[in-house]
């Protein structure tokens, strides 16, 4: 009964703490656009919305990764904690907008533009993106949710904050790299 309080409870300060101007734009302005190119605009549109929400996620996980990464890994735990409770909520409705709108629109347009399973290029592009999917979804999303937790928390454990954002913060990383290989894909599916 105490946990189901709490939820609600949690989901309304990350709501809060991200402001709500924020999260509507971080997650309206991709998949409107998603909406718009799916239903009304030309190819291109399409192509344009696959690419836009791709660079911006491939970029903030290259910089999560490779500049934030280590510049918190040189800061005390304590300090990282505050960083995180700031930027945690944020991440928590950007990244999933941006990693489902770019899959998305990667699939509808793999799909108008004919290509099959065939391909080897194509299922090399498949296997990268379970990946991002798995970490994302699966790792990456559920420690943002207990960073915050932790924060939120009357005692805060600040190692496990430190912890579980600095493995975020490689995972990042990672992400970026995935996502470099899957741009190298791309370009070898092309053409």
């Amino acid at each position: 009964m105490e946990n189901e309080k709490a939820i609600p409870s949690t989901i309304s300060v990350i709501i809060q703490s991200a402001n709500p101007v924020f999260i509507l734009l971080a997650i309206g302005l991709p998949v409107g656009t998603l909406i718009y190119a799916l239903n009304f605009g030309p190819l291109v549109s399409l192509n344009f919305v696959h690419i836009m929400n791709g660079a911006l996620w491939t970029g903030i996980d290259l910089f999560m990764g490779f500049v934030l990464g280590p510049v918190l890994g040189g800061m005390e735990p304590k300090d990282r904690a505050a960083v995180f409770r700031r930027l945690v909520p944020k991440m928590i409705f950007l990244m999933p907008a941006l990693a489902t709108v770019t899959t998305i629109s990667g699939f509808e347009l793999a799909q108008r533009l004919g290509y099959s399973l065939s391909n080897p290029w194509a299922i090399a592009a498949i296997v990268i993106v379970s990946l991002l999917t798995i970490q994302g979804f699966g790792v990456l999303l559920p420690n943002e949710i207990r960073v915050f937790q932790q924060l939120l928390s009357r005692t805060p454990d600040i190692e496990k904050i430190s912890r579980l954002g600095m493995r975020n913060a490689k995972l990042g990383g990672l992400q970026g790299l995935f996502q470099i290989a899957i741009i190298i894909v791309m370009a070898n599916l092309r053409f």
